[in-house]
């Protein structure tokens, strides 16, 4: 029987329920009983979901036949809210006990849809079973949900049979095809839409007017649609979904692109009837459209929201990637259908443009529009652009009208996203077919080119001032971009696929639109006026200005673009398109020398604001954009490496002349940057040999090295310096190692760095002790000088050895003077931070020039500096410098470790007692991440690099000699590393989780960790349990898979023990669960030893183990389980 709780609960409901509905009771005591009475479904609802197992047979019957009932009589007077969630109950109920024990359940639900006067509860009841059993919750077995799943697909054709019967006799019944005749399509749209819609029925059904539906109608279209889209989300695509259903959603899908069925009034459905005196929430405040029977308000659903619904449904089925061969053709038939819409949404006439038709329309109906165009281009466009029946072409056309008619900026990039889809998609297909290419590209060569011709013209403010200006250039989004740079990226990333596909059309289309630009900017000198040391810029009518600033806006715009190509221009292409790519280049160095000599950034103008940002922009463009060019200045300077450099040469030497007057602090940041940027790519990317020997580039040495200049900005100062050092430290381009000229160069990078450290220098602690007053001064050097050496080693750690060599033998000294000072400043993290990240930089890059004696100095230094105490200190301040102070140390070790050979061994004992028995037991029991992934990485590389330092055989030889008779050393270390990753996966992190199963399964994949005797007869089983647990508490189940995959691999060592031995006693070991259970749970883990069957049993496990648990929660304490 019930017990007595939920026996009172159940008669507070009918009570309460009996006086709502009572005819004598006031509105206001209706109000008082809503308010409290909203408790009572949900005690229901607990006793369903929560205790449903303890409840007598006979109450289950009871409430089964009652809820139904009580639900029929009063849904049109019950507040929404309980309606629903008795209709939330009714279906939990069939959820647990369908067809066994509530076998007119579903039967039920249709034939509600079937009954004129409650077609719409029984689409709510329709709704909410395809939510709760498709996609039940973890309180089900697995058994269950397959069968709730095969239930539910038995009953698809039924249901989807009976929803286009609703949508097909709503349309019919308000149909007036024949009153009046369909509209006559636009210009030139007839003969194709005769070929496309082959056969009268569909041309004829898709040409009617939509008709003018009434409230009810539109409603029970709502919640029809409403079904099919939840439906459509998980049923298989198969011949159920009918010709007939499609076309009726295509009909629906028409609501949104007619200005007859522009959007009304809040939809109806959220109110009460008249006799409850009290409204819900309104449309936007909380329940779902659709979940209201009776329309006593007069007010309209927004007929819009029908298209918006229809289009949902549209696009769950056109998402869909496995296509059965009997489904195709339906797809074609969706697509024929589209296009017909795509059609309509495009056309125009005397009354309206495109664009003011697709502003009138609904927004969020376009975004579904969109979604679909994007996902028939993505997913099913290689299906269909083949067949004869679909003309892809003018599709295309179709959808520029679509892209460049876009009413919002974010519809117009979703349109251009959609453009790369399709530019990406024939790129590939050219790639995998080039014995076709041409036959491919002339098909579609005259989309592609009014495609780029278009994109090109919305980026000129010349052509798009208005919407251009609407764009915001200020605030940054996640990507660190404002929507302005987001739309000039979106748009040249389509210029730039295009030129991939049609270079020299795209070339012509393009470098007249900058020619023309860059005229107006040369022609500026004329109106130069120079008065004593100043230049003002004698433009001053207000049109002129604004001419300028839209000229000056469109080239920087333009100069990107030519950035962007340069791609294009170099490898197997070079000497065909080398006359385009010279004189773009020939252009570049022409607009950059020019700027530079008449210093356009200083000029004095009308519109300070906006001319003068104008102007740097420009300026730091072109500099920019010939950076770009430096990859194809490199292949130049290969091709002519052997005969006359004269042009080479020239183009070189007029871009150092326009670079280097740039490099001074006066300059604006963003020009010196630009300035900078493009002479560290000639000295890298480019290196010919007479760079250094350019008096532009003398006369930046002589500033850089001078005590007295003034300094630049950091990041400039950095990018100089990286620059100058890589003149005289790279190897040169194209030549053999006897003619670099070593021995006469090695003198040059030791001069340099000899100045830059200067200063550093005589910090040093052999000298005199720093004095505390003197501390300071040394701290502001060491901050400026080493971010510089740093940077310098770093660009030639991947250089030639002799490049690393002499880079060394530089820096000696300023080396030494930093191993002397970090003792002085162990406790100043920000200090001891930089000090480090040099030392990284160092180790990573020039550790075997260093040597092993001095190396082996310096880490005896920092593990004698890093004792247990300092460690604590450094740590236990969370995100603080002292933690990144750590880090980086830790960093140092891990490069230490994975150095092959013998050098470095000795160290092993010692960095393995500072990471377990100094950091581990700081950080162990910490929720915080800091310096764990970094201590656990050492860990993984200290085994990764030193297997040999634990095992002395090798992972072959154990396995021909035997597991058994395997040498090991160092096994108490071995063991406490095991250890510490095991008590990994009990803490809360994901990312540390993720980050040591990886490890471990690394170290499996590369010395068969599983296999070791240890780990196999010690760990293992410790390993698998700790995993299970996990995905039971369900505290990671981002990482179901790779838990998976990692218990797989372990239980594969041994199968036959894992079967026999571990599994019994895990279960053995589960709480919650009886003998019977357990029995079931084991039977139900197959014996399977693929991956697929074995992952599944575990998941299968883990939603088992978890829905008896749940089971047995729910009954009352002493229930006899059989």
């Amino acid at each position: 029987m019930i017990t007595t709780g939920k026996e009172s609960s159940l008669r507070a409901l009918e009570s309460l329920m009996t006086e709502f509905f009572h005819s004598c009771t006031t509105n206001e005591r209706k109000r008082e009983i809503g308010e409290c009475g909203s408790a009572v479904p949900n005690l229901i609802w607990n006793l369903v979901n929560k205790m449903w197992l303890g409840v007598a047979s006979q109450d289950k019957m009871e409430l089964c036949s009652c809820l139904p009932k009580l639900l029929l009589a009063q849904h049109k007077a019950m507040p929404f809210f309980i309606r629903n969630k008795l209709c939330k109950v009714i279906v939990d109920i069939g959820r647990q006990d369908w067809p066994m024990f509530y076998h007119d359940f579903f039967t039920n639900t249709l034939q509600l849809i079937q009954s004129p006067t409650m077609s719409s509860l029984g689409l709510v009841l329709l709704k909410t079973s395809s939510e709760e059993l498709a996609c039940p919750r973890e309180d089900l077995s697995m058994a269950r949900k397959d069968e709730l799943r095969k239930l539910l697909l038995e009953q698809v054709p039924t249901v989807l049979g009976l929803l286009t019967g609703i949508l097909e006799t709503i349309w019919d019944k308000h149909s007036v095809t024949a009153a009046t005749p369909p509209p006559s399509p636009t210009s030139g749209e007839s003969d194709l839409l005769g070929s496309l819609l082959q056969g009268t029925q569909y041309s004829k059904l898709l040409s009617q007017p939509i008709p003018s539906l009434d409230d009810d109608s539109e409603q029970l279209c709502y919640l029809a649609l409403e079904c099919l889209a939840h439906l459509f989300s998980w049923i298989p695509l198969s011949t159920s979904i009918t010709p007939s259903l499609l076309a009726s959603i295509f009909h629906f899908a028409r609501f949104g692109c007619d200005l007859r069925v522009k959007p009304k009034t809040p939809p109806s459905i959220y109110l009460l009837s008249s006799s409850n005196g009290e409204h819900a929430p309104p449309a936007n405040g909380g329940g779902r459209p659709g979940h209201q029977t009776g329309g006593g308000s007069g007010r309209q659903v927004d007929r819009s929201r029908l298209g918006v619904l229809a289009m949902t449904c549209i696009n769950e089925l056109v998402s869909k990637n496995c296509v059965p061969l009997d489904f195709e053709e339906y797809l074609l038939r969706m697509f024929q259908q589209t296009f017909f819409m795509l059609q309509r949404l495009t056309r125009e006439n005397n009354a309206h443009t495109v664009k003011s038709w697709l502003q009138e329309l609904d927004e969020s109906y376009l975004e579904k529009f969109t979604d679909f165009l994007r996902l028939f281009v993505s997913v099913h466009l290689r299906r269909i652009e083949s067949n004869a029946q679909f003309p892809v072409v003018e599709f295309l056309a179709l959808l520029f009208k679509y892209t460049f008619n876009q009413p919002t900026h974010e519809g117009y990039f979703a349109c251009l996203d959609i453009w790369s889809i399709f530019l990406d998609y024939l790129t590939t297909k050219i790639k995998s077919r080039l014995g076709d290419r041409d036959s491919v590209l002339n098909r579609y060569k005259d989309a592609l080119v009014l495609l780029l011709r278009e994109v090109l013209n919305r980026i000129q403010f010349r052509y798009n001032q208005a919407q251009l200006e609407e764009l915001d250039d200020e605030t940054l989004d996640d990507d660190q971009q404002t929507e302005w740079q987001r739309y000039l990226r979106q748009s040249l990333e389509v210029v730039a696929k295009v030129m991939e596909l049609l270079p020299s059309h795209a070339f012509a289309t393009f470098f007249p639109v900058l020619q023309e630009d860059l005229d107006v900017y040369l022609g500026l000198q004329q109106f130069i006026v120079t008065s004593g040391r100043s230049q003002r810029l004698n433009i001053t009518a207000e049109n002129d200005c604004r001419r300028l600033h839209c000229a000056l806006r469109d080239l920087s715009s333009l100069l990107q673009a030519v950035g962007r190509l340069a791609a294009y221009f170099i490898g197997d292409v070079f000497t065909a398109r080398f006359s385009d790519a010279l004189a773009v280049v020939e252009r570049l160095v022409e607009v950059t020398c020019y700027g530079s000599q008449i210093s356009l950034y200083d000029l004095e103008t009308a519109v300070p604001s906006v001319l003068k940002p104008d102007l740097i922009d420009v300026h730091a463009q072109s500099l920019a954009a010939l950076q770009a060019y430096s990859h194809w200045l490199a292949q130049f300077y290969n091709e002519v490496q052997r005969h006359n450099q004269s042009r080479f040469i020239s183009l070189v030497t007029s871009t150092m002349d326009a670079t280097t007057p740039l490099i001074t602090a006066k300059v604006p940041e963003k020009l010196l940057l630009s300035a900078c940027h493009l002479m560290l790519s000639m000295a890298t990317t480019v290196r010919p040999v007479f760079l250094v020997t350019l008096p532009a580039v003398q006369n930046i040495f002589n500033r850089i090295t001078e005590s007295q200049t003034r300094r630049l900005p950091q990041e400039a100062h950095m990018l100089v310096c990286r620059a100058l050092s890589n003149m005289l430290l790279l190897p040169w381009s194209n030549l053999p190692e006897s003619e670099q000229q070593w021995q006469t160069r090695s003198s040059s990078p030791a001069s340099l760095l000899a100045a830059l450290t200067r200063h550093y220098r005589l910090q040093s602690t052999a000298n005199q002790p720093p004095h505390r007053l003197g501390l300071e001064d040394t701290k502001a050097v060491l901050h400026q000088t080493l971010p510089v050496l740093r940077d310098i080693v770093d660009s030639i750690s991947e250089e030639s050895t002799k490049s690393r060599q002499i880079c060394y033998q530089s820096l000696q000294e300023s080396v030494q003077v930093s191993l002397g000072l970090f003792p002085v400043f162990i406790q100043q993290p920000d200090v001891t931070d930089e000090m480090l990240s040099f030392f990284f930089t160092l180790f990573q890059g020039l550790r075997v020039q260093m040597g092993v004696l001095f190396t082996g100095q310096i880490i005896h230094t920092f593990l004698s500096m890093f004792t247990r105490e300092q460690l604590a200190a450094s740590i236990l301040q969370e995100g603080s410098a002292g933690c990144r102070v750590v880090e980086k140390f830790l960093k140092i070790l891990q490069v230490v470790v994975q150095e092959p050979g013998q050098s470095f061994k000795p160290f092993l004992p010692s960095i393995i007692f500072l990471c377990m028995e100094q950091v581990y037991p700081i950080v162990a029991e910490r929720s915080s991440p800091d310096v764990k992934a970094e201590m656990f990485e050492l860990l993984y590389q200290v085994l990764h690099h030193n297997w040999r330092y634990f095992f002395k055989t090798s992972a072959l030889a154990s396995v021909q000699r035997g597991l058994a008779e395997e040498a090991m050393e160092n096994e108490a270390q071995f063991s406490a590393a095991m250890q510490a990753f095991g008590q990994s996966f009990l803490q809360p992190d994901i990312h540390i989780f993720k980050q040591n199963l990886s490890y471990l399964e690394s170290l499996n994949s590369k010395h068969k960790l599983y296999h070791r005797k240890l780990f196999r007869t010690s760990m293992l089983f410790h390993f698998i349990n700790v995993l299970l647990q996990v995905l039971l508490h369900k505290s990671h189940d981002l990482l179901q898979e790779e838990i998976a995959l990692a218990v797989y691999n372990m239980a594969s060592v041994d199968f036959g023990a894992f079967y026999s031995a571990f599994m019994p006693e895990f279960l053995n070991g589960c709480q919650s669960v009886d003998a019977n259970q357990r029995a079931v749970l084991c039977r139900n883990f197959k014996l399977e030893r693929d991956l697929p069957s074995f992952t599944q049993s575990v998941h299968r496990l883990v939603n088992d183990l978890h829905y008896y648990r749940l089971c047995n929660s729910s009954l009352p304490t002493g229930t006899v389980k059989l």
